[in-house]
């Protein structure tokens, strides 16, 4: 990425106009990822890993290419060829950094699938991918058991760690017997490279086939959203599961693509332990999504005086981080949180840079992060808010979130996806326009406001309306959890006869406070003090947990559907 700094008052400016995709005919994510640091400095550190027990060791590029070239020979042998998925479903650890490297440079298509799905939901996406392998450890062994039953397609599991023994093929036998010498399969840059399923929030999950060349597309984001990645001592971690975008896309791949380390933890999720990692390994730079932030705030308010933290730089996304958490990284960690906003579609297309460290040790001013936004178009990336009949609102309208197929230069922009798997019509209901002159929908409601920066609203079908009133949960949200009591909150419509809707909001309890009439007056309060009369809650509800998707969004669905239910029962 090309910067010139002579016009420094406006560098985000000067960055869109420089800016050019460079996305060569030939390209492959094992290569740029593992093999050339393979060669080039075999002895760096690719991955470190720890698991929650304590075990700890430390892997190289070197290593990590032996390793997947011995895969890449055993997956040969089982009969994967080009464009075959390959299922992994494990959590961050060594061998799922393998297991991509291998399936990358065989020319096949990885297809991560999180170790939390039960049975029926790897069966329906083994079924729907006809995956003919998975590579399977200890932590989702039972349930891909399970469901192979029903998956007359899977011919052979590779089992890895504790899971030895109850596949077909044993991680460590199999590799060991195989030649650490592969020739690497050409690929095009258009090549399918990974099958990520969405959430599926509207209907049964969608394949969204990715290309090589999503990689690149990622890259002008990540860069920016991590203050300039890398710098020559660069750490990246992030809790976010690799069998998900957000860890895949924007922290497992770009991190080793840069040639730096990736600490990889085994274990459950937890405040104190995020603080501890970060310490033990001086994490540089991480990916905190805005539920795992809350968390840290409400369990460490004052973390300087615990740890001795090395953090540059904080991206998070997934939902809006809020202005509460923005102050607490601000005031008690010295970072500006980068907002972030994508999809498995699209990924990585907008947000901030607070800063730009260049190589020599200079820093330079990105661009100035607004509280609550969610950010501008990085470069390479032409973005706009548009209305059903595809036209761009003006400022301050609300609108679904798009990105163009080209970007500000008419060059093709090289993040898109190739379309959803065995789903035409799907991918055509994406597209508004012509095949050259189209805009991407990403089914996210936001406005834009005159400097170019995104306010999200919700997803397009979160945003309800109750009297009349346009309600975003986000923004409600976000001045529910300021309150000392919450810890976490989501705001749905509740249906009402009269109004259409009313605001409801279901509460989770911050520890040491109890559910109780005089706490939800308090929390009504609280938001009629700082928002909109129409925008509190008219009624709460204090649940354990709130239901989230496996990538550690909310799933509001669920609870406005319950919601509908009960109307209906009443």
């Amino acid at each position: 990425m090309h910067v010139s700094c002579h016009t420094m008052p406006d560098l985000y400016a000067d960055l869109h106009a420089s800016f050019r995709w460079q996305v060569p005919a030939d390209f492959n994510i094992a290569e740029a990822c593992c093999g050339r640091w393979a060669r080039d400095t075999p002895t760096a550190v690719a991955v470190r890993y720890e698991h929650e027990n304590g075990g700890a060791v430390s892997r190289t590029y070197a290593e990590l290419q032996a390793e997947a070239n011995r895969l890449s020979n055993v997956l040969a042998g089982l009969g994967v060829a080009h464009g075959d998925r390959v299922a992994i479903v494990m959590p961050q650890r060594f061998e799922t950094a393998v297991a991509n490297m291998a399936i990358h440079q065989l020319g096949a298509v990885a297809m991560p699938l999180s170790m939390l799905f039960g049975p029926d939901a790897l069966e329906f996406r083994l079924n729907d991918s006809g995956a003919h392998v998975a590579i399977v450890d200890e932590s989702a062994a039972d349930n891909l058991l399970v469901a192979r039953a029903s998956c007359p397609a899977l011919e052979t599991i590779v089992a890895v760690g504790a899971a030895t023994g109850r596949g077909d093929l044993d991680w460590v036998c199999a590799l060991a017997e195989a030649s650490a010498e592969f020739t690497r399969r050409a690929t095009k840059a258009d090549d399918a490279a990974v099958l990520i399923y969405t959430s599926g929030t509207t209907g049964p999950p969608k394949g969204a086939l990715i290309p090589h060349r999503a990689l690149i597309g990622n890259l002008s984001g990540f860069v920016c959203s991590q203050n300039w990645f890398p710098q020559h001592d660069a750490v990246f971690w992030s809790p976010a599961d690799w069998a998900w975008t957000g860890g895949l896309m924007d922290a497992l791949l770009p991190t080793l693509y840069f040639g730096r380390p990736i600490v990889a933890y085994h274990g459950r999720f937890s405040p104190e332990k995020a603080f501890e990692l970060m310490q033990r390994y001086r994490v540089t730079h991480t990916f905190l999504f805005p539920t795992a932030l809350k968390a840290m705030m409400k369990a460490v308010p004052e973390p300087k005086k615990r740890y001795e933290l090395s953090l540059r730089a904080i991206m998070s996304a997934g939902e809006a981080v809020g202005d509460a958490v923005f102050g607490y990284c601000r005031k008690q960690l010295d970072i500006t949180v980068n907002e972030m906003f994508g999809q498995t579609e699209m990924n990585y297309v907008v947000g901030n840079c607070s800063r730009v460290v260049l190589g020599d040790g200079r820093v330079l001013p990105g661009w100035p992060a607004k509280p609550g936004s969610m950010g501008r178009a990085y470069p390479g990336h032409r973005i706009a808010v548009i209305d059903d009949e595809g036209r761009e609102c003006p400022p301050g309208t609300p609108g679904d979130v798009a990105v163009h197929r080209r970007d500000v230069h008419g060059e093709p922009d090289p993040i898109f996806f190739l379309g959803y798997w065995k789903n035409d019509e799907a991918t055509k209901r994406k597209y508004t326009g012509s095949v050259d002159d189209s805009w991407c929908r990403t089914g996210d409601t936001a406005t834009m406001d005159e400097d170019g920066y995104l306010w999200y609203q919700g997803r397009s079908d979160d945003v309800f309306k109750a009297a009349g009133y346009r309600i975003g949960p986000s923004e409600i949200e976000n001045c529910l959890v300021k309150h000392p009591a919450v810890a976490n909150a989501a705001v749905v419509p509740k249906p009402d006869a009269e109004r259409g809707a009313l605001v409801k909001a279901y509460v989770v309890l911050a520890a040491g406070f109890d559910a109780n009439a005089l706490l939800v007056e308090q929390l009504q309060a609280h938001v009629k003090g700082k928002l909109a009369p129409y925008e509190y809650p008219k009624e709460i509800e204090f649940i354990d947990a709130l239901p989230m998707t496996t990538t550690g969004k909310v799933q509001r669905r669920v609870l406005r559907l319950r919601e509908e239910a009960r109307a209906r029962g009443a």
